[in-house]
């Protein structure tokens, strides 16, 4: 974000002297009354978490007891990047880390209604020479590089940090993490190369769930540390550099033992979900962001992103659903960088399905002559050994089944083992994100491609294959999205093929600019 006026009239810590009507607005009745159902005041301290895959931010505030409970979760509206953290300046990347935010860092005077500087870089991120400025949380649903709610969901975060200061709270501790850290997600991108530094934050993450405090965070040696205490005999208090060695400290037992249980279990869980198979997520190359669902679902050809979606609930689904907020007319859904896909590496195939299939089907093809052999008398019995009128048999029980197997599975090994072009992957990529592009007619040219010839038939020609029209039937669902289904609406001849310009790129993809 390079809008200079961004950070305009929030140089200060005297954030109670804003005359901005939009950040003085009171905090809305019905979240004071959850306040009160949850013992908690009105000024106590908040913490925020927010998570990419879920695209969801969370507000926790401190109740009477001293431990910190969630207070509401607000759905995301738009963040931008990949899940991972922010490198550098212009990498539209939104950060992952722990961050503090002072009232200096509130501003009355965005130009997205309301927003608050999260504060990166911080030390850890300076230590290892990453950049960036002006990262923020804010309304109007736009992203580049930030995480964006509507402009009602950041007026109400933002008079639960204004009062949270007015009640003496110095600072407030932002969370955020590409996904929360279970041993489900861990398992699922553990072939992410962030995963190093998501191992690290996680002790942060874990440090949280077992105290519901605050952790206090620290940095030396280029990483973070959580809950540093000094030892019993120091002398002195400790003094930490992010790209300094490390201080003596300890970790107060109590913490450490309640960590070392939590993360025990994790671990546990994640190797029995790493040893049955947990199927690994995809890299999702040169999609920008994502999306919660209930705002994807509002906008035509909306889609998550890299954002996920609850199991058993679809976009169309949701359609109806009231959204949180006023969703601009603006708004860019997550749609891929075609440059990116068409660049990106072939997926590595997995044929387990493809080499499945046709060892079953040989099993059941040999098994059946075999036992109609098996029910002749005596004679016939001697006459197959003495090798007299067993050629129909013999051939039957073992040269027929090899080209039957042949000729039914050929097809599914040719669709699953033919590695993708980078023609292919864009063409993919654009049936998906194009609006009214029909879908149904790529398939059946791909499928009518695709059949192999039935070069095999020749083994039985008796009863020649009959082609296989279930491929495109077969082919997985794309993401769901509120106009699936809407065919092309150009007017076509009874019988005849769709007509497509070839010779202009323009032409074909310009809906995708």
């Amino acid at each position: 974000m390079t809008a200079g006026g961004l950070l305009a009239g929030c140089n200060t810590d005297q954030v109670s002297l804003a005359t901005n009507a939009k950040a003085n607005q009171p905090v809305p009745p019905k979240l004071i009354a959850a306040m009160a159902e949850k013992d908690m005041d009105l000024q106590s301290p908040i913490l925020v978490r927010l998570f990419k895959q879920e695209a969801e931010l969370e507000v926790w505030k401190q109740t009477r007891s001293g431990q910190f409970a969630l207070l509401k979760t607000y759905p995301i509206c738009r963040w931008s990047g990949d899940l991972g953290p922010k490198v550098r300046e212009g990498d539209r990347q939104a950060p992952e880390g722990f961050y503090s935010i002072n009232p200096s860092q509130m501003n009355p005077q965005s130009s997205y209604y309301l927003s608050f500087n999260t504060g990166y870089p911080n030390a850890f991120d300076k230590a290892l020479g990453r950049t960036g400025s002006q990262l923020m949380v804010h309304g109007d649903c736009s992203s580049r590089g930030c995480y964006a709610m509507t402009d009602e969901q950041i007026a109400e975060i933002y008079s639960l940090g204004r009062e949270s200061f007015f009640g003496g709270q110095k600072a407030f501790q932002l969370q955020a993490y590409p996904f929360k850290m279970t041993p489900v997600n861990m398992a699922r991108h553990r072939n992410n190369p962030n995963m190093p530094f998501w191992k690290m934050i996680k002790e942060g993450y874990d440090h949280f769930e077992v105290t519901r405090q605050e952790p206090k965070v620290d940095f030396c040696e280029k990483r973070y540390v959580f809950d540093a205490a000094k030892p019993a005999d120091a002398k002195r208090d400790l003094v930490f550099d992010a790209s300094a060695k490390c201080p003596a400290y300890v970790i107060p037992e109590e913490i450490a033992s309640a960590v070392r249980e939590k993360q025990a279990k994790d671990e546990t869980e994640y190797a029995r979900l790493v040893a049955k198979g947990a199927p690994v997520a995809r890299m999702n190359t040169g999609i920008d962001g994502g999306m919660h669902k209930v705002f994807a679902a509002k906008i035509p050809e909306g889609s998550t992103g890299l954002s996920e979606s609850a199991e058993g609930t679809t976009l169309q689904m949701l359609a109806m659903a009231k959204a949180p907020g006023t969703i601009p007319g603006h708004v860019n859904p997550p749609k891929p960088n075609l440059d990116a896909v068409a660049s990106a590496p072939a997926p590595r195939e997995e044929p387990v399905v493809a080499v499945s299939a046709p060892a079953a089907s040989t099993r059941v093809a040999a098994a059946a002559p075999a036992a109609k052999s098996e029910s002749g008398g005596f004679f016939s019995n001697l006459g197959r050994k003495m090798g007299l009128g067993t050629a129909d048999a013999t051939a039957t029980a073992t040269a027929t089944p090899a080209p039957q197997a042949t000729a039914s599975v050929a097809p599914a090994a040719q669709t699953s083992t033919t590695p993708a072009t980078a023609a292919s992957r864009l063409k993919a990529a654009v049936t998906r994100f194009v609006p009214g592009h029909d879908k149904s007619k790529d398939s059946v040219k791909e499928a009518a491609k695709d059949t192999p010839k039935p070069a095999v038939a020749a083994a039985k020609p008796a009863e020649p294959p009959k082609p296989d029209t279930r491929l495109a039937a077969t082919r997985p669902a794309l993401k769901p999205s509120v106009s699936d289904g809407a065919g092309d609406s150009t007017p076509m001849i009874s019988g005849a093929a769709p007509v497509v310009q070839s010779n202009s790129f323009d032409s074909r993809f310009s809906a995708v600019k």
